[in-house]
């Protein structure tokens, strides 16, 4: 091999993002496996001068009691020829055969690098993707099959499944949209970049966007709930005497969060102060509806809440929502009657709270 070609191998990983030392070890192990096709066998490796593009060519050989594998393999008398103090079990490894090859080999081991520069390009992206895990990324839509989205984020194209998208989610290709980075797994076809728009830390990323409070610290999201494409309830505190965490957070006339609300496709969002008094709490993480009094049993993690008469529907919500969202918020089982004694079917237990 060339200086000149080790140059331009060094520079197209490079422009790959792949850096010196990774190229010429693909470059070493490329012409080794070229090689060892050629003389059927597994020992060979080849060490490349990344000064002077020389290669040398060396050939391992494990010292046995009987040689079951020749060329492979050789006796412990053999092998004290070359290293004498030599023993049965050591691999050995000389130089000895011609750096010289063929031009079929050089093209085998010219196809074996491509291929090994294009996988370690794509494992790098990959790896990068992997640190980010729990960011947003935006990318646009390149396919849709029954509301699965493909998008190209760049580097690499990732995976919304319609799993990962909520009832208010509907998306044309080209458009871009933004998604929370779930994982990275493997899959039969390969490493895969997997994204959500349904998981809670979806609205949490999307706040911290749009609020700089959050960002420098002043401003903390304490608790979130959520059923995706309804309805989310986040509690917030302060970190600054005279800051008010809630104002900050829906900012100037619902500014910021309804910029998250537009990302959400409409879902509602509930904004509550922090506070330490669990049964006060309780009664916030209601919200919107008007509550009496809260009974908290802390040994039990349970709360009997009572609500006037107009607002028990409104305290329970569609199918129970808003009081199933407000017993992971707090982490209380919560049951709800009305100031006229009508009871209500407890809506939410403690299992129903979110890590």
């Amino acid at each position: 091999m060339s200086k000149e070609l080790v140059g331009a191998l060094i520079q197209l990983g490079a422009e790959r993002g792949i850096d010196r030392t990774a190229v010429l070890r693909a470059a070493e192990e490329s012409y080794a496996i070229a090689l060892n096709r050629r003389h059927a066998t597994a020992d060979i490796h080849v060490r490349l001068d990344p000064e002077s593009g020389a290669m040398r060519v060396f050939r391992a050989r494990r010292v046995v009691e009987e040689v079951l594998v020749p060329g492979a393999e050789w006796t412990l008398a053999e092998a004290r020829l070359a290293k004498p103090d030599a023993a049965v079990g050591d691999l050995i490894e000389l130089e000895e055969l011609d750096a010289e090859i063929g031009r079929i080999v050089a093209a085998q081991a010219r196809q074996a690098l491509q291929q090994r520069l294009i996988q370690i390009q794509r494992d790098l992206i990959m790896q990068s993707f992997a640190e980010r895990a729990g960011e947003i990324l935006t990318g646009v839509v390149m396919r849709i099959d029954r509301r699965n989205l493909v998008l190209d984020v760049g580097r690499a194209e990732a995976h919304l499944p319609a799993t990962e998208q909520s009832q208010l989610d509907t998306f044309r290709i080209g458009e871009n949209v933004k998604a929370l980075l779930l994982e990275v797994r493997t899959t039969v076809r390969g490493p895969e970049i997997l994204l959500t728009r349904t998981h809670k830390n979806f609205v949490k990323k999307l706040f911290e966007l749009e609020v700089p409070e959050l960002a420098a610290g002043t401003v903390e999201i304490a608790s979130i709930a959520r059923e995706p494409g309804s309805r989310t309830k986040i509690v917030v505190a302060s970190k600054m005497v005279g800051l008010d965490p809630v104002g900050a957070v829906v900012g100037q006339r619902g500014s910021r969060v309804q910029a998250v609300v537009e990302d959400l496709g409409g879902e509602k969002i509930d904004i509550i102060a922090h506070t330490d008094d669990p049964a006060e709490a309780i009664g916030r993480a209601l919200s919107p509806a008007t509550v009496v009094s809260v009974s908290v049993d802390e040994t039990s993690k349970s709360a009997k809440v009572v609500v006037p008469e107009r607002s028990l529907s409104l305290a329970i919500g569609a199918g129970g929502q808003n009081a199933r969202l407000a017993a992971r918020l707090t982490g209380f089982r919560i049951d709800i009657a009305s100031d006229g004694g009508s009871p209500a079917e407890p809506p939410a237990s403690h299992s129903d709270v979110e890590a």
